[in-house]
């Protein structure tokens, strides 16, 4: 019988670390069935990493589970790195994770950043995917990143005072400048209070109802750091994105099989992107989630993307 909520809980059988150039080791690891189907975790962000929590949208029984921390990220080393680290880096870098564990294809599952970086992937290595599942739809455009920066405030004025609260005065109508002045400056007295503010702020407004415990999750120092630095760098060059975005390379991957997941009130990404996506990729349906925000645990989300992972058990 389908299963619609999580997992138990399980280690990975295998893991290690992957030398992939320019001084970036990336941490993965395997759980699952090693003889399974193949799934790859993208974590989001960008600098976020991936968790044990991640494993458990998928049955253990049928699939090969592959996570990894992206560049920067999580236990990838060095920690919180921007130094050769673009978007065509992790692309290539999936790549070269995918030779190194003889996968021949796999099933794509990434939300927020983790469904742009399955997007941008998708569309440079087609035959490498067998389908996708994305939640929470970022593309990367200059009307999203404003919407995170100023938008947020019609809906979280308060979250969105304490973050620019955190700034001087003069740095407030261009938040990104003032904090990558802050979150790039190599005293921890300066960086962490910044990366703290960040990170709370795209907590606070991750959920549908308020969830303080997600928000603690996102102030450990360590975290914050990768998840703050990583996230400014890409954002303050348009994530590394070709000039025509993502939306113009739909064609190339219109024949994959998809399912979009996405919470009708998410507003750290908006719905309009899950929307305008759907109407160029054919063979996706979309699921507006009505009782739901932008983070994958949020009930609704997790039931409707572990429900869509069980559609593609035997494609």
């Amino acid at each position: 019988m389908p299963r619609y909520d999580l997992f138990p809980d399980i280690a990975p059988f295998d893991s290690g670390f992957l030398a992939v150039g320019d001084g970036h080791e990336l941490y993965w690891e395997q759980a699952g069935n090693p003889s399974g189907r193949t799934v790859l975790f993208l974590h989001g962000g960008p600098g976020a990493g991936a968790g044990a929590v991640h494993r458990r949208f998928f049955d253990p029984d049928h699939w090969r589970i592959v996570l990894f921390d992206q560049r920067g990220a999580g236990r990838s080393r060095p920690h919180a790195s921007v130094a050769a680290n673009t978007t065509p880096h992790l692309l290539a870098d999936i790549e070269m994770l995918r030779r190194h564990l003889n996968i021949a294809d796999w099933l794509l599952f990434g939300g927020s950043w983790g469904s742009t970086l399955a997007l941008a992937y998708a569309q440079a290595h087609p035959e490498r995917v067998r389908a996708m599942i994305l939640r929470g739809i970022f593309l990367g455009r200059p009307r999203e990143l404003d919407w995170f920066f100023h938008g947020l405030a019609h809906v979280f004025p308060d979250a969105h005072a304490a973050f620019l609260s955190h700034l001087p005065e003069q740095d407030r109508n261009d938040p990104l400048a003032g904090y990558c002045r802050l979150l790039f400056d190599p005293d921890p007295a300066i960086h962490l209070p910044a990366s703290r503010a960040w990170a709370s702020y795209e907590g606070t407004c991750s959920t549908l109802i308020p969830a303080p415990s997600l928000v603690t999750g996102f102030v450990h120092d360590r975290a914050v750091v990768g998840l703050a630095r990583i996230e400014a760098h890409y954002f303050r060059h348009d994530l590394f994105l070709p000039p025509g975005g993502l939306l113009a390379g739909m064609a190339r991957i219109a024949h994959i099989p998809g399912h979009i997941v996405q919470g009708r009130y998410d507003m750290v990404c908006p719905s309009q992107s899950a929307w305008d996506l759907s109407r160029l990729w054919p063979r996706a349906t979309l699921s507006l989630v009505p009782d739901a925000g932008h983070s994958a645990l949020e009930p609704g989300i997790r039931r409707r993307l572990i429900a869509c992972v069980e559609e593609f058990r035997d494609a």
